[in-house]
């Protein structure tokens, strides 16, 4: 009985894979969006203003960090809980692949979301006015909570390797 329940419980991890499959739609959507914001601003790049166009393309940046982190988290969660993936070593394989363990994943998608806040809070200061300076205060604040949660979960991975 209890070698039937492990089995069970082992082959139970194959009901992520559609989460994964999942995330690949989320890319999808993602590309489609980037693309959208690409065909505005062609008609409108020459009476852009520069600091309109820094906010757009911060935008677009924006938008290649949350494909990359998509990416990253739906190849290397499939490899670290589902199953490995079998692609030949002379293809187009990504040179990460297999080696981000769950804490490696960790720390990257944190390192990710502090950059991602980082272009969302320069935007905002890029375009400052009209904007309250409680509201100001509390983007910078939510920033710092990122920058610390992820700063705080870097050492505790290092803190936890050496013990």
């Amino acid at each position: 009985m209890e070698n039937l329940v492990e089995r069970l419980f082992y082959a139970s991890r194959w009901l992520l894979a559609p989460v994964y499959l999942g995330l690949s739609f989320a890319l999808l959507a993602l590309g489609v969006k980037f693309f959208q914001e690409l065909v505005h601003l062609v008609p409108t790049l020459l009476s852009k203003s520069e600091s309109d166009l820094v906010l757009v393309l911060l935008g677009l940046i924006d938008m290649a960090l949350v494909g990359g982190l998509i990416v990253m988290v739906m190849f290397s969660g499939y490899e670290n809980f589902v199953s490995r993936l079998d692609i030949e070593d002379g293809s187009e394989k990504l040179g990460w692949l297999g080696k981000l363990d769950s804490s490696t994943l960790k720390t990257k998608v944190a390192a990710s979301i502090v950059a991602i806040s980082s272009i969302h809070l320069l935007r905002i200061f890029l375009d400052v006015e009209g904007k309250d300076n409680d509201k100001l205060l509390w983007y910078v604040i939510i920033h710092m909570t990122f920058v610390l949660s992820a700063a705080g979960m870097v050492m505790l991975d290092r803190w936890s390797a050496k013990h």
